[in-house]
């Protein structure tokens, strides 16, 4: 999906409860948007952002909650 950057400027970014153990520096932030999510680097937050449809979203989710992309699986 593809958004120009002013859609994101209004944008209100999360990142994880659980990302305060390397200095919160090594982590993600995701913003809900009207039709779509997005995710970006915390540590370049005015670099590029990823863009998803939210059932592509949802489908990411699920996939890592079940363990689909751990390591030693």
């Amino acid at each position: 999906m593809v958004m120009s950057t002013h859609h994101l400027n209004a944008a209100v970014w999360k990142k994880s409860s659980r990302s305060n153990g390397n200095g919160g520096n090594n982590c993600v932030e995701v913003a809900i948007l009207d039709t779509a999510v997005a995710v970006r680097d915390s540590k370049n937050p005015s670099g590029p952002a990823l863009v998803f449809n939210p059932a592509h979203w949802s489908e990411f989710l699920n996939s890592a909650k079940d363990g689909e992309f751990d390591i030693n699986r």
